[in-house]
């Protein structure tokens, strides 16, 4: 798979480019954003994907998370795909909850969406395949994290395939999207009105049937605008009590959404995954 090497930046000893390729599960260009730091000029390192939430694209994480300082540090590569598939012949709505920059790290089922919302696919086929072969990545070692929609991913993804992610964690993850307006409106359109299909996308049904082998670490401000109506952390939370499953559920006072939330505890993130890659 060619890729296109849309920018480069020194950070911290190592670089964080920009890189863009065919999608083949999105049927669409895609972009991510890859951070190398200094050690990876000498030997392989262990991945951490990062999934951004609603609206954002590859950049959001890139220039607002200062997470280039820790993974220097711990010796961790970060890579942070587009949120959706994006282009003038992809599907899109004025809701900001569904459509481009709002892909839910699903395989879409519906229509208009099917042919190019398959962001599941993409970060397990596509991504996957283009790491290795092309950077010094040791995909063995691999674990993943997110914000908002995309702790949702992380968490989904991560249930369902424990035999590539080593560790979880999410900041303001939507924990039960079949139980909160962003996952009902955005499950109707891509996955249709049979809810027992939306399951395979709720981390809290996806801990109860499959389980998850580690431990998860979850930040949530408590100023956190969305906690209540779209974000319902304590559902994962007795979820994984009743399974015997640690899981580490961290509120702060005073912190809300944004990023300025995630860059104060990114640290801790990377650190907390370091231990576990």
């Amino acid at each position: 798979m060619q890729l296109i090497l849309e920018a480069e930046n020194k950070s911290f000893g190592g670089h964080y480019q920009v890189h863009s390729h065919w999608g083949e599960s999105t049927n669409c260009k895609m972009v991510f954003s890859i951070f190398l730091p200094p050690q990876s000029e000498v030997k392989k390192l262990p991945v951490l994907i990062w999934l951004s939430g609603l609206t954002c694209t590859e950049e959001n994480f890139r220039t607002k998370a200062g997470v280039q300082r820790y993974a220097a540090e711990a010796g961790i590569i970060v890579v942070s795909p587009d949120t959706s598939p994006r282009g003038e012949d992809v599907p899109d709505d004025p809701d900001y909850g569904y459509g481009q920059g709002a892909g839910f790290y699903l395989d879409a089922t519906q229509e208009p969406w099917s042919q190019h919302f398959n962001m599941y696919s993409y970060i397990l086929k596509d991504l996957f395949s283009v790491l290795e072969p092309n950077f010094p990545a040791d995909m063995k070692r691999v674990g993943i994290f997110g914000h908002s929609m995309g702790g949702h991913g992380a968490l989904t993804i991560a249930f369902k395939n424990p035999e590539l992610f080593k560790s979880v964690s999410a900041f303001a993850p939507i924990c039960a999207p079949t139980k909160a307006p962003w996952g009902e409106n955005a499950f109707t359109r891509y996955l249709g009105e049979d809810t027992n299909l939306w399951q395979d996308y709720d981390a809290c049904d996806l801990v109860r049937s499959k389980g998850w082998p580690s431990d998860i670490l979850i930040d949530q401000g408590e100023d956190d605008e969305y906690l209540a109506d779209h974000l319902k952390p304590e559902l994962l939370e007795q979820a994984c009590e009743e399974k015997g499953i640690a899981i580490k559920l961290r509120k702060h006072a005073g912190y809300d959404h944004s990023y300025f939330f995630v860059s104060t505890f990114i640290g801790d993130h990377i650190l907390w995954h370091s231990e576990r890659l």
